[in-house]
């Protein structure tokens, strides 16, 4: 698993978007108290749940795994152009 470029960023605004997802999609919305854990956690099942991602592998679903796959998502997501993208 190689990191990607802007992966931390990448992961904040995946979880910014996950966020209006799960609201769109009814399953429910994040509390400011919420741990960044948990909303990948959350956000992670979710996409795994509707089939937007592949499941990690069992004993390969811990935070790390997790952020990575969801940059990924993200990043497949936003426009060639975005600046997330660069660099």
């Amino acid at each position: 698993m190689s990191k990607l470029k802007n992966e931390a960023a990448l992961v904040k605004e995946a979880i910014r978007v996950g966020g209006v997802y799960m609201k769109t999609r009814g399953v429910g919305m994040f509390e400011a108290t919420d741990s960044a854990g948990d909303k990948i956690t959350a956000i992670y099942r979710l996409l795994v749940l509707d089939k937007l991602i592949q499941p990690l592998a069992k004993g390969e679903d811990n935070e790390p795994n997790m952020k990575h796959k969801l940059a990924l998502w993200i990043s497949r997501q936003l426009p060639n152009d975005h600046p997330l993208l660069k660099g």
